[in-house]
């Protein structure tokens, strides 16, 4: 036992320590993920929407420092696997009706015309090897 004091007694790290190992010998996962939820309800009632918007800015900055493109794109490409086996057809065609209609809430006619005429642009380059 670690004792960082000189008057015999152990130190708060080590007791803390010490207790950690003890309740992970006799406690199980269930136990672990009832804590857990009960801990996560505990927070969502003391806790608004900015202080969710801000940890997981934090979050994403944080992971976005640690990691490249190739790790996003496997993420990416893993949620949509997943997204794919747990939806069918409709689900696809929902989104992108709303999708589509949040677009055109969002935008006019020259939007539009300028990505009608980039993407007519791509066909003719392709088209014509350019």
């Amino acid at each position: 036992m670690a004792n960082n004091n000189n008057n015999g007694k152990m130190s708060r790290e080590e007791a803390g320590r010490m207790g950690g190992e003890a309740t992970s010998r006799k406690h199980d996962k269930d136990f672990y993920q009832e804590i857990g939820r009960k801990g996560g309800e505990a927070t969502a009632g003391s806790h608004d929407k900015d202080f969710y918007q801000e940890i997981g800015r934090k979050g994403g900055e944080s992971t976005a420092e640690s990691h490249d493109k190739d790790f996003y794109q496997e993420i990416g490409k893993k949620g949509g696997e997943a997204t794919a086996e747990s939806h069918g057809k409709e689900f696809y065609q929902e989104i992108g009706r709303k999708g589509g209609e949040a677009t055109s809430d969002n935008h006019d006619r020259g939007f539009y015309e300028e990505i009608g005429e980039k993407g007519g642009k791509a066909r003719w380059d392709k088209d014509n090897n350019n």
